[in-house]
């Protein structure tokens, strides 16, 4: 029987070990790669500190007390709440008004919008090329040229100062840009599903509500947000189709408000904050939604 021996070979005392393959020098420089990110990273932060600085400057001038923007500081170390006060007081009618028709227009513009795009998905409808590049060319015409034109018509037909008047205003544009995104979206979905649907006995109303409907939620999502956006922003329907006090929304709220404050910056300031806040709640809340909305007709 044969015994091997084995025999390991130390090394020399004051002897460092070799270092490991994968382990790299303390004093490795950067690659370029990592300097060019770290150089993206750096130009992306100002960017978008140049355009939030307005956001903060807002926030910052309506915690001041009163007085003209010159006097501002830079950090509001003294907050006052006066400009709050005084814009809710004043301003809380406005930003109802705008908040009844804003949820006004997305449901009226996702009640035709869905419709119209299912037919045009998944109906072989004959021009349906031509509704659409009339569709498009609707959202090349002037805002002032549509405006003009309704206050024609809604002098005739009694719908000035009113707010179904502004929320037919404001639809006419959150329904074509809303047809296009569901449109978009319904034809990545797969058509196996409604066969199933229609074979099982369901009809274009009940596939549609049943099946279409909860599968084009991001969809749908997504340009009810478009569509309250624009809405909550607008400012020429407002200014054109609304003459007297009763109905004012808060964009024209806050236009008068400048000439009637123009000394008091903070209670302007304020408006404007209570009225950016219902906007940024809902795009932190649907990002997801957006992102998979605007995105779902892409790729089949």
């Amino acid at each position: 029987m044969t015994t091997t021996k084995i025999t390991s070979r130390r090394s020399a005392p004051g002897s460092s070990a070799p270092a490991s393959a994968g382990s790299a020098p303390h004093n490795a420089k950067p690659s370029p790669s990592e300097k060019k990110k770290w150089g993206y990273t750096v130009l992306a932060i100002f960017f978008l500190a140049v355009m939030l600085f307005p956001v903060y400057w807002m926030i910052n001038a309506s915690l001041q007390p009163n007085g003209t923007t010159l006097e501002t500081s830079w950090l509001p170390l003294k907050p006052n709440f006066s400009g709050y006060a005084t814009a809710i007081s004043e301003q809380g009618g406005n930003l109802g008004t705008s908040l009844i028709i804003s949820l006004g227009s997305v449901a009226l513009s996702l009640a035709i919008a869905a419709p119209a795009a299912y037919a045009l998905a998944y109906f072989k409808v004959r021009g349906a090329g031509v509704v659409l590049f009339a569709i498009l060319i609707s959202q090349m015409i002037p805002g002032i040229v549509v405006a003009n034109a309704l206050y024609t018509a809604y002098n005739d037909l009694g719908l000035l100062n009113s707010i179904p008047g502004l929320i037919l205003a404001d639809s006419s544009h959150g329904i074509p840009f809303a047809i296009l995104i569901i449109r978009a979206f319904m034809n990545g979905m797969p058509s196996s599903v409604i066969e199933a649907a229609r074979v099982d006995g369901a009809g274009h109303v009940r596939a549609f509500w049943s099946i279409v409907v909860p599968l084009s939620r991001n969809s749908l999502i997504t340009a009810g947000l478009f569509t309250f956006l624009f809405t909550w922003s607008d400012f020429l329907f407002a200014l054109t189709l609304t003459t007297t006090e009763a109905v004012r929304p808060v964009t024209l709220g806050i236009f008068q408000y400048i000439g009637a404050y123009v000394n008091d910056w903070s209670s302007v300031m304020a408006t404007a904050v209570l009225a950016s806040i219902p906007a940024i709640i809902l795009l932190v809340a649907a990002q997801k939604y957006i992102a998979a909305g605007t995105t779902g007709g892409a790729v089949k």
